[in-house]
């Protein structure tokens, strides 16, 4: 008799959750049609697009009232909880490791796991801006626009987002002859240390990416995981910020360290591992070259609300400002649009949406927080206790980050901390692409950055960009994948850690989220030993690490442009680009958009939004221009590079 059974993982790429519901028998695998010659109907199929995933990988089936899953002769075999194996009952909670893919499997099926990680935008009213005119129009004139009243700006370049994303469009632009005038910045309203709403001279464009990193504890003095000659302010990349770093030090007197530094960087990654530069030391170099390149005279706040294309070959953006006086509105009209907002929300899991809409917590009492939002108060108040217990859920740099920070506390602040590591099932082997597999230790995958490092620029990269979009999707699953830095000194703390008894791996799932008092009572399935027990914690907080979303649903302003004019989306549903990060279906006559950043995951490049993803993006997008012939931009050849570089050195406009 069939049975229904739930499955559900998260996308190596995305880090979004899949889910389908089948009845068995349900076949794993890569490719449907060696599963339907084995008799078995597509709605029975679970695609998994990697070549860690054999064709036929997996077949779950019910016989004598148990759930079975067993191997059917794959390349890389499968594993239940951990273990190898070729035949296994399964029970509610169990997980599959099938190549990349960590599929857990419910035998009932359960409402949607699946969380909204952002509320939905609200319904434009009559009296809401842009009008209804403008929202259902897919052309709109200038003539149209004068209807209203409202002040409209025109000019032949615009960023929509305000960050770096932005930034970095912008710096290329204006070392390719543009002037500061011809380039209108758009961005998010910024406020400073004392709640205040900053003007538009005093915005920077890393503040929601800093704002980021100090949550998930990365403050100034604290390491990027980025590359040394990966500089946002610095066309060519050099000097690094490795050499920045050394010469710094050797101006101090510091002389060995600085030949640490030196030796660090032509030795990476086989010789010692890989140098990340300190956040702070970032942020100033993008402060000098926002100054030199003149973003004050080109940024303006404002709440970006739709985008149209116009009857003359440009597009119309609709923005708002607030300020103490009320809010006014605008429309700015250009040539040339680049757009990179990236993340447009945080992920909460299922539960913690749930928990946080039941208890209604204040802002500085939450038990359950995500690691990319402001939860100083969970280390304030452990300090204040002395200590507590804390759980952390995922895996990833964020987690680490986390588990420095509680590692410092109880050495440098006498806080008896234990925390509670979850995961939802041990890691028994790395992803593996060809000959290669990348380390595992204490059931994480370690590697320097995030994606390998021949996708920033060798042959990974080469092949992404020549690769149809399908393709595109099961190498990306095959690179990615939730990993953390391969340093010694994280390693070490853990397994001092795991020692002493302060650190602890719980192989589970959380079922239930409750708040007693000032406590946090956990319902976990754990799932040692191959076991399924249910079992109950209390804690003092829970950290959620599972990161962000860049799906594109919760972004207004693109679900808008995707439904207008039926965008298509890449294999991963994020934003369809051509080589040059030009948006799919955006084009209007002369008129060119382009995109940068998250939301562009799955196209030509992998890490799109590193630094040098967002630096890739943009110069290929300029060249592009370039290569159209647009007026005003000038190749940037080796001379013009060199010209323009030495007036980097010496702090010259462009």
């Amino acid at each position: 008799m069939p049975v229904t059974v739930t499955l559900f993982w998260n996308d190596p790429v995305t880090e979004a959750e899949q889910e389908i519901v089948a009845v068995t028998p349900i076949a794993i695998g890569r490719s449907a049609e060696t599963m339907r010659q084995q008799g078995i109907p597509d709605r029975q199929h679970v695609i998994l697009n990697s070549l860690q995933v054999s064709r036929f990988h997996a077949l779950i089936e019910w016989k004598d009232g148990n759930l079975i899953v067993s191997d059917q002769h794959s390349s890389n075999g499968l594993f239940v909880n951990g273990r190898a194996q070729t035949q296994a009952a399964l029970v509610d909670g169990d997980v599959l490791q099938v190549g990349p893919f960590q599929v857990s499997i419910l035998r009932t099926q359960f409402p949607s796991r699946i969380s909204i990680a952002a509320p939905p935008a609200p319904a434009r009213t009559q009296s809401s801006f842009p009008p209804p005119w403008f929202i259902q129009a897919e052309h709109i004139s200038l003539s149209d626009l004068d209807r209203d009243r409202i002040e409209v700006e025109q000019i032949d370049f615009a960023a929509v987002g305000g960050g770096l994303g932005s930034y970095i469009w912008a710096n290329l632009l204006r070392l390719s002859g543009i002037r500061a005038d011809q380039i209108r910045v758009l961005g998010k309203v910024q406020f400073d240390q004392q709640g205040k709403l900053r003007l538009d001279s005093e915005q920077k464009p890393y503040w929601n990416y800093q704002q980021l990193c100090e949550f998930s504890q990365i403050p100034p003095h604290e390491r990027l995981r980025s590359n040394s000659d990966s500089c946002p302010d610095n066309i060519w990349g050099f000097p690094s910020y490795a050499l920045r770093e050394a010469w710094s030090d050797l101006g101090k007197g510091q002389l060995g360290h600085a030949l640490k530094l030196l030796y660090q960087v032509f030795s990476e990654p086989t010789g010692i591992e890989t140098y990340t530069p300190k956040s702070g030391n970032v942020f100033a170099s993008i402060d000098r070259e926002t100054r030199r390149m003149g973003w004050q005279q080109m940024f303006r706040y404002g709440d970006v609300r739709a985008i149209r294309k116009t009857t003359d070959d440009r597009y119309v953006i609709a923005y708002s400002r607030s300020s103490a006086s009320g809010r006014s509105y605008h429309y700015l009209v250009a040539r040339y649009v680049q757009i990179a907002i990236g993340y447009p929300a945080l992920r909460y899991l299922p539960l913690v949406t749930t928990y946080r809409e039941k208890t209604q917590e204040a802002f500085d009492d939450r038990l359950v927080v995500n690691a990319y939002e402001d939860h100083q108060h969970v280390y304030q108040q452990l300090k204040q206790r002395g200590g507590g217990t804390v759980v952390l859920q995922g895996r990833g740099i964020v987690a680490s980050r986390i588990i420095q920070r509680i590692d410092e506390m109880r050495k440098y602040e006498d806080t008896k901390i234990l925390l509670i590591h979850m995961m939802r099932s041990p890691v028994s082997q790395g992803h593996r692409y060809q000959s290669s597999t990348r380390l595992v230790k204490n059931h994480q995958e370690l590697q320097p950055f995030n994606w390998p490092k021949a996708c920033w620029g060798g042959e990974l990269r080469e092949a992404l960009e020549k690769a149809p979009p399908e393709e595109r999707k099961r190498l990306l699953s095959d690179w990615g994948g939730t990993t953390t830095a391969d340093r010694h000194d994280w390693q070490d703390m853990i397994d001092q850690g795991i020692r002493s008894g302060w650190y602890r791996i719980l192989f589970g799932e959380i079922k239930d989220l409750q708040r007693e008092h000032d406590r946090l009572r956990i319902d976990v399935l754990d799932k040692a030993e191959a076991q399924n027990n249910e079992q109950m914690i209390k804690v003092d907080f829970l950290i959620d690490a599972t990161g962000l979303t860049n799906e594109v649903q919760f972004s207004p302003l693109l679900k808008d442009l995707v439904l207008r004019y039926k965008l298509d989306l890449n294999p991963t549903k994020r934003l369809s680009v051509s080589n040059q990060f030009e948006m799919h279906g955006m084009r209007n006559g002369a008129g060119r958009m382009y995109a940068a950043g998250a939301m562009t995951l799955g196209g030509p490049y992998a890490a799109v939004d590193s630094f040098l993803g967002l630096q890739y993006a943009a110069l290929v997008a300029v060249d592009d221009l370039s290569t159209a012939q647009v007026p005003g931009i000038k190749p940037l050849n080796g001379l013009r590079s060199f010209t323009q570089w030495l007036r980097w050195v010496q702090n010259q406009a462009p």
